[in-house]
């Protein structure tokens, strides 16, 4: 199996376990944090629905500042309802279908991608290993909006197996 094949099929295994963690926050709490130090619910939530499009970033770009000079242009668009988050999630599955269709094999494992800060390179790896890596940090981040989910009194969803509140898989 290609890999371009092999990274398509884990993220549509994952796409239904993460929409169902975005569908699950509840509308009118984008402001909650369940400590001072913690991102806000609804940008993590936005989070989350849109890192499948981390993978046309990865494959369309080199590299990525998180600290370019004159600061980032980049804003967090409102997400704050339901059909706003499924609909900013399957954009970014759309984005990432279609990056992963049109990249060639060689370039996932020649080329490398680069992380900066502020100019500075954080990481340098081949697109194959920062894509892969992507997959564990949308896990990541879904894990830490199931836990939100739960400290803010919401149902959660089945992810690999049953919940508290949703035994799909009992």
């Amino acid at each position: 199996m290609k890999t371009t094949e092999r990274l398509l099929a884990q993220l549509e295994r994952e796409g239904p376990r993460v929409k169902s963690a975005i569908e699950a926050v509840p509308e009118g709490r984008d402001d909650w944090k369940p400590h001072e130090k913690s991102m806000p619910l609804g940008r993590l939530a936005f989070l989350v629905a849109t890192m499948p499009s981390w993978f046309a970033l990865v494959i369309n770009q080199d590299e990525l500042d998180l600290q370019p000079p004159g600061g980032s242009k980049f804003n967090v668009p409102a997400a704050s309802t339901k059909a706003a988050r499924v609909a900013a999630f399957e954009k970014s599955m759309d984005d990432a279908r279609a990056a992963l269709r049109g990249v060639s094999e060689e370039k996932l494992e020649t080329t490398t991608w680069k992380l900066l800060t502020a100019g500075k390179v954080v990481s340098e790896e081949t697109r194959r290993v920062v894509l892969e890596d992507t997959l564990l940090h949308l896990a990541h981040h879904r894990g830490q909006l199931t836990v939100y989910l739960r400290l803010a009194g919401a149902p959660v969803p089945a992810i690999y197996g049953p919940s508290a509140d949703d035994a799909r898989f009992a």
